[in-house]
C-alpha cells in the first residue's frame, strides 16, 4: 500500500493475487471515513451508521422493549440497538454465522423458511415495538432481476411485520432504487400511519439502495365474536 495524493488518501498497488476489481474495493474501504469510525467505535460494520442516521431523522428507537433484526450479519444493526436501548430484547436471524453479541439471540437459519417466524417469535418472548430488515438478495447484474428479488423479501418482511408488531410499532427495510413498490406502499399505509423513504448519509452515493420506514402500526382488527 502506499499514501499519495492530499488528505493521506491510501492508494492500494497491484497484487499478483488481486484482480483491479478486488484493488478497487479495497482502496474504496480504506479510504472510507465511516468504515474508519466504525472500526474504531467498536461496529462490525458501517452499515451500522444507516441505523444510527435514520435514528436521528425518525426516532426510531426511543422507547423500544423488543426488537427483531432481520438479515442481521455481521451484527453491526443490532450492535447499535444494543448500545441505544440497553434494556431492549433483541433476537436477529441470518442465513450467514454471526459472532455472538451480548445481550442479543441469534438464529441461523433462513428467514423464509416457514418456521422462522414462530422461532423468532418464542425467543422474543412478546411483540416487537420494532422490526428490522437489512436483507437483501444475492445480486445477479440484472437491475429488474435483482430489483423484484429484493421486493420479494422486502414483502416478506413486511407481512411478517403486519403479523407481529404490537400497535404503534415501526418497520424498516432496505429497498433499491425507486424504492418500495407502488402496491407496497399502499398495503404499508394501511397499516401504519407514516410511511416515507429516506437514504441515510451513511449509504454510499453510487449505491442503489434506499430505505422504507413505516411508522405507527394501527394494529390488526379485531375480530368480533358476536
Amino acid at each position: 500500500m502506499s499514501r499519495g495524493g492530499s488528505g493521506g488518501r491510501v492508494r492500494v498497488r497491484t497484487s499478483r493475487g488481486r484482480t483491479p476489481q478486488s484493488n478497487r474495493w479495497l482502496e474504496r474501504q480504506l479510504n472510507d471515513p465511516y468504515v474508519r469510525k466504525a472500526k474504531a467505535e467498536g461496529y462490525r460494520s458501517r452499515a451500522a451508521y444507516k441505523l444510527i442516521e435514520l435514528d436521528e431523522r425518525f426516532a426510531l428507537l426511543k422507547g423500544v422493549k423488543r426488537v427483531i433484526d432481520l438479515g442481521i450479519a455481521p451484527g453491526g444493526w443490532s450492535q447499535v440497538v444494543r448500545k441505544m436501548t440497553p434494556g431492549a430484547a433483541i433476537v436477529g436471524i441470518d442465513l450467514l454465522p454471526v459472532d455472538p453479541i451480548d445481550g442479543v439471540i441469534i438464529l441461523q437459519m433462513d428467514f423464509t423458511d416457514d418456521r422462522a417466524p414462530e422461532k423468532l417469535m418464542e425467543e422474543l418472548g412478546g411483540a416487537p415495538d420494532l422490526v428490522l430488515s437489512d436483507m437483501a438478495a444475492n445480486t445477479v447484474g440484472h437491475p429488474q432481476t435483482d430489483h423484484l428479488r429484493t421486493m420479494g423479501l422486502v414483502e416478506t418482511a413486511a407481512a411478517f411485520a403486519y403479523d407481529v408488531l404490537s400497535p404503534g410499532g415501526a418497520f424498516v427495510a432496505k429497498v433499491l432504487a425507486g424504492g418500495a413498490d407502488s402496491a407496497l406502499v399502499s398495503e404499508l399505509k394501511r397499516n401504519f400511519t407514516a410511511v416515507k423513504h429516506a437514504k441515510p448519509p451513511a449509504s454510499r452515493k453510487d449505491s442503489s439502495e434506499w430505505y422504507v420506514i413505516a411508522q405507527g402500526f394501527k394494529g390488526r382488527p379485531r375480530i368480533s365474536e358476536s
